[in-house]
């Protein structure tokens, strides 16, 4: 049986998450790929600050290890 967050993952492929990092840093994009230890690949990945809404960078796509994510979010589109 899967894990909740695991599921919540697979739920939200290819639709829009925000992963909020250990050293406050959050990205919002869409989630196009996933494993079992949270490494997710975002798309159109956009990046920002604690309690800002103004983004610090814009990318294609990245990768975010799984043991940097303090947690997991869907945005409603």
């Amino acid at each position: 049986m899967r894990s909740d967050p695991i599921r919540l993952l697979n739920k939200s492929l290819h639709n829009q998450i925000l992963v909020k990092l250990k050293d406050g840093h959050e990205y919002v994009g869409n989630l196009q790929k996933y494993d079992l230890t949270m490494n997710l690949i975002l798309t159109d990945a956009v990046e920002s600050l604690d309690d800002t809404n103004s983004p610090l960078a814009k990318y294609g796509k990245i990768l975010v290890r799984g043991n940097n994510i303090l947690y997991i979010r869907t945005v409603n589109p």
